[in-house]
């Protein structure tokens, strides 16, 4: 399958699991950070088929994940997360985040595409010259992206709702005894 192909059905299929999950208020549960685990299961299994390790293909590769990270902390940024009075953990996903997914999602559609029509023989270059072994790695680097900002996103949507339960927390035993106990230790 070619970049463009992979990069456009993986990169669609995800904006439309990210987008259809986190839009508007959204309760934060255990079933909403599985199926974001699950759609990257699925994607990997369907696009990923060889894991290319000849001259720079790991750093290609890696630099798509390390750039998924960067780019889900950002989405991350735009959906806060509040504790309602009955103690549920929600989140609020608007225009602007609904506007990184989908910008980072065409831009690597738009990438691929240009790859093949616009400046493949720019490429061709850049993969002698840099040791690239050719569409694999450039797939995968587009996949692993994808799925690096998802995997991102969850975790901080996991780490948003372990901090907002934080005060939540059964009270077991004297607390008072504890304070006292723990404040002779420090």
């Amino acid at each position: 399958m070619s970049p463009f192909l992979t990069a456009l059905i993986a990169s669609g299929t995800i904006l439309i699991i990210i987008l259809s999950t986190d839009l508007g208020t959204r309760k934060v549960t255990n079933m909403r950070m599985l199926r974001s685990i699950l759609a990257v299961v699925i994607v990997l299994a369907l696009f990923v088929h060889t894991l290319p390790l000849d001259g720079n293909d790991p750093s290609l590769q890696l630099a798509g994940i390390g750039a998924g990270v960067i780019c889900g902390l950002v989405a991350a940024a735009l959906l806060p997360a509040h504790r309602d009075a009955s103690g549920e953990i929600y989140t609020k996903g608007g225009v602007g985040y609904a506007l990184v997914w989908t910008a980072l999602s065409a831009s690597r559609v738009l990438f691929a595409y240009g790859s093949e029509h616009w400046f493949s023989e720019g490429i061709i270059r850049f993969s002698i010259e840099y040791k690239l072994s050719g569409q694999d790695v450039y797939s995968n680097a587009f996949v692993f992206m994808a799925l690096a900002m998802v995997l991102t996103r969850t975790a901080v949507l996991l780490n948003k709702r372990r901090r907002l339960r934080g005060g939540q927390l059964p009270v077991t035993g004297n607390t008072g005894a504890r304070q006292g106990s723990s404040a002779g230790t420090h």
